[in-house]
């Protein structure tokens, strides 16, 4: 069974099949550093999203199959440094790593590292938001992979990754109120090449250290996934592999993620898999997991080791709740944006309204960092570029109130990036396509309205097209692979933006973006 779901995986399938089964990934799309809870018969989720804001994702399931963004943690990435506004721009790849989230006290729980400012936390009583502002619990650089544990006479714990200092990982006490850091309890409980993903669990009276780290298997070094055990929070700890990982190609190295129980009872593993250069990014995986003597087995022991192999899918936890639907349709009617939409880098608020223009984005232009370079345009709007058979993604842009010198679009990027868009030279708008400095220009426009359209497949050889009429489409520039960069998959977005001064706009009417179904 295991190889006929790792060949759909494959051909494109992913998630929920329809029939109580589900392939992996549960989610073809960059939902990096994942961690889960289950509350009554809620599972919530969080994931890194580095550089880009709204900061750290949270999603909810109620079968850890099916999943949908419901919101961030992070509102605003200035809240934890400077380097994370339009004016710098200086974050691509470090910002909002791995972290974890837990419900106590009547309250969800989420902490996370930066590799450069340090460890911060918020609460909030709804994990959907509104979330309490960011409290810098630590300022310090190197560290990352924290979570937070208490116990069952109420103490708080925080285990960490100091990566700066040879990959060490600290235990400490948390304050009653969960803001400190006891730094007077610091214990090294572990080290190993690259030992880091840390998570901390008690069940049945026993401590649980989840981590993962570099070891040399299969000829070569690859991140496999350990657990630690004790009766007691220090140790002495006995230490055990959870699964095979056979390499990057074989099975993409379950890595970051957490364990997590349903109400009958059973266990399961949800986790990213994916590497670098890879355009989907890493994807979320669901696994099972049995307990053998005390130590749990993720994916299955097909040869009977104690150690686990990927599993590609199998039957769905919990059946009865409706398949992710990937597509998305915005017309902007809403007082915020949907939970998909995240900035690259926080934007400039001055710049962009749902408000000036009701049923409308408006995206002002303003002047890149450096010039032409768009990696430092302010208010770049995006969401994640999913890995399935087909995507099509289709915006409406009224231009009429562009200025000389504005460039506005759409966009693909990672570490390069793509763009088919307007520019307007002396009144005059022009087709242009730019390939990360290769550029092709097309018919002059003149029109009030266009229609732009992306589409891949699940190679990620993407197609431009653009249209007058929002009927007849026209293929334009040359084709383009989507690709990775700095920690992310691809990103598809809009764009606006004016080297010569800070004048013009365009009105997004709406955006579309149609992938290819589960099944």
């Amino acid at each position: 069974m295991e190889d006929h779901y790792n060949l759909l995986s494959k051909k494109g399938a992913w998630g929920d099949q329809g029939d109580g089964t589900y392939v992996n990934p549960v989610l073809p799309g960059d939902y990096s550093d994942p961690d889960v809870i289950r509350v009554g018969d809620d599972y919530y989720g969080i994931s890194s999203t580095l550089h880009c804001s709204p900061g750290m994702a949270v999603l909810h399931s109620k079968d850890l199959v099916n999943w949908r963004m419901i919101g961030h943690v992070v509102q605003d990435l200035t809240s934890i440094g400077p380097e994370y506004n339009y004016d710098r721009m200086n974050r691509y790849g470090r910002g909002v790593w791995a972290g974890a989230i837990r419900f106590h006290k009547d309250k969800y729980w989420v902490y996370f590292f930066t590799p450069d400012e340090g460890l911060f936390m918020s609460t909030a009583s709804d994990p959907a938001g509104p979330w309490e502002p960011l409290h810098h619990v630590w300022e310090v650089a190197g560290w990352d992979d924290c979570c937070p544990f208490w116990d069952d006479d109420g103490q708080g714990y925080l285990v960490a990754t100091n990566f700066a200092d040879n990959y060490n990982i600290h235990l400490f006490k948390l304050s009653d109120d969960g803001k400190e850091l006891l730094h007077d309890s610091d214990t090294i409980i572990h080290q190993y090449k690259g030992s880091e993903a840390n998570k901390l669990y008690k069940i049945n009276g026993t401590y649980y250290f989840f981590h993962s780290e570099v070891r040399f298997e299969a000829g070569s070094d690859v991140r496999v996934v350990m657990m630690l055990r004790s009766k007691h929070i220090y140790g002495p700890y006995e230490e055990k592999e959870l699964i095979h990982t056979h390499g990057k190609e074989v099975d993409r190295e379950p890595n970051q993620g957490g364990l997590v129980q349903t109400p009958s009872g059973e266990w399961y593993f949800v986790s990213h898999q994916g590497h670098a250069g890879i355009y989907e990014g890493r994807t979320l995986h669901l696994l099972p997991v049995t307990w053998v003597d005390g130590w749990p087995i993720i994916g299955e022991d097909t040869d009977g080791d104690g150690v686990g192999e990927m599993v590609w899918g199998g039957r769905k936890p919990i059946n009865g709740y409706p398949a992710t639907v990937l597509s998305t349709y915005d017309d902007f009617d809403r007082a915020d944006l949907e939970p998909y939409w995240e900035w690259n880098h926080q934007p400039r608020a001055d710049k962009w309204s749902l408000t000036e223009r009701p049923g409308y984005l408006r995206l002002h232009a303003c002047q890149p960092i450096d010039k032409d370079n768009f990696f430092t345009i302010c208010n770049v709007l995006s969401q994640r570029a999913f890995r399935t058979i087909h995507n099509e993604a289709t915006v409406k842009i009224e231009i009429g109130g562009m200025a000389d010198g504005q460039e506005a679009g759409l966009c693909h990027f990672a570490q390069t990036y793509c763009t088919i868009g307007v520019q307007q030279l002396n009144g005059t708008r022009v087709l242009k396509f730019n390939s990360s400095g290769t550029i092709a220009w097309g018919p002059k426009l003149t029109g009030s309205a266009l229609w732009l359209r992306s589409v891949w497949n699940i190679d990620g050889i993407n197609r431009f097209k653009y249209s007058v009429d929002g009927v007849h489409f026209t293929s334009f520039g040359d084709a383009y692979q989507l690709g990775w960069g700095n920690y992310r998959g691809d990103r598809i977005g809009l764009y606006s933006y004016n080297c010569e001064s800070e004048q013009g706009y365009i009105d997004v009417d709406r955006f579309g973006y149609e992938a290819a179904g589960a099944m």
